[in-house]
């Protein structure tokens, strides 16, 4: 339940029938009002472990949490700039088919999920798992984003090949590029972009306000006195891939925001992935170890970590402390990215 500010006290001279209904009502209202425009935690809970749990149960559920009220109607023709210096027209937004799962979700959440035709593999919540995918493996299908009709397509600057790019706009399709989200501070500008070429700005302005509180809320309950070292580790064991994040890796902005230190960088890593060797972690000598669900999994859990060199000989992995989060989420820069702020404090700052 997302309460809206403190109740209030109704006045001494009222009596106890009048007194339970003012109480009630007040509670109602602000149950209501929570649950249609939060994307899950409680703005102002008693504690950080509170704001995780919370977070926790909603990242479960895999689902957008759209902004209240009536959705947006797009208005159209509007002309924006794509990040591959084009300008591009946008005409039509009844049929959106975003190339990248954040993007979607985005999307989803501004309230114009029912005009999605398609999704990439990267989509992967609840919402979109229905509607075809259009990629094979990371590389998009000309063939099968053509045959959905759609009347505009969102990508990003990774989005490839660029053979299948160029195809969809020798089509007609207007494709609207936008860069990466690799920190927080690219979020908002990301949703600003995507509202404005849909034709909703006041949507994207709206969606921006409701996360940055959300995203202030979360960094209010950050330990004072505490500041954790994280290493993020990318892995994928079965591909033999082991990287160590530094500047610029995505995982560094939400370190920082969490109120801890990233390892990588303060060991002077400036590039955004390098090759993990023994000697590197054991410089950086991290308290706490971030990855992905299944980069973990994909070396053996953590005992199978524990066996890579230079693992046992940090303070993370003498002491356990692995945190990790789904994929589809940690690294998404989207509408959900406070609760995944809400967990790292919590799980980071844990004893």
């Amino acid at each position: 339940m997302r309460m809206s500010g403190r109740p209030h006290q109704p006045p001494r001279h009222r009596g106890p029938a009048v007194l339970a209904l003012t109480l009630a009502l007040a509670l109602l209202t602000g149950a209501c009002a929570g649950d249609s425009g939060s994307s899950g935690t409680d703005p102002s809970p008693a504690s950080a472990s509170e704001r995780a749990t919370a977070a926790e149960k909603q990242l479960a559920k895999n689902t957008v949490v759209p902004l209240e009220g009536e959705a947006p109607v797009p208005e159209l023709p509007v002309t924006v700039d794509s990040s591959d210096g084009r300008e591009v027209t946008v005409e039509d937004a009844s049929r959106i088919l975003p190339l990248n799962g954040g993007v979607a979700e985005i999307v989803f959440t501004l309230g114009l999920g029912d005009r999605v035709v398609g999704r990439d593999i990267t989509a992967t919540f609840e919402e979109a798992k229905k509607l075809p995918q259009v990629t094979k493996a990371h590389d998009v299908s000309a063939e099968s984003v053509l045959s959905l009709h759609p009347t505009v397509v969102l990508a990003d600057t990774d989005t490839g090949p660029q053979e299948a790019i160029d195809q969809i706009r020798d089509a007609g399709v207007p494709v609207v590029v936008l860069d990466p989200a690799t920190e927080l501070a690219d979020v908002a500008t990301r949703t600003t972009r995507i509202a404005e070429a849909l034709g909703v700005p006041a949507a994207g302005k709206a969606l921006n306000a409701r996360i940055g509180k959300e995203l202030a809320a979360a960094k209010a309950v950050v330990p004072e006195g505490s500041r954790p070292k994280v290493a993020f580790l990318y892995m994928r064991g079965s591909a033999a891939v082991y990287l160590m994040g530094g500047k610029g890796s995505g995982a560094d902005s939400l370190i920082e925001a969490a109120g801890a230190v990233d390892a990588g960088v303060d060991a002077g890593l400036d590039k955004p992935f390098t090759p993990l060797t023994g000697e590197a972690l054991v410089k950086a000598q991290p308290d706490v170890i971030l990855m992905m669900t299944k980069g973990l999994e994909s070396v053996g859990g953590i005992d199978g970590l524990l066996d890579v060199p230079g693992i046992r000989e940090t303070p993370a992995g003498l002491d356990r402390r692995i945190v990790t989060l789904e994929d589809g989420v940690l690294l998404s820069y989207g509408p959900r990215t406070p609760l995944v702020i809400d967990i790292l404090v919590d799980r980071l700052h844990r004893t």
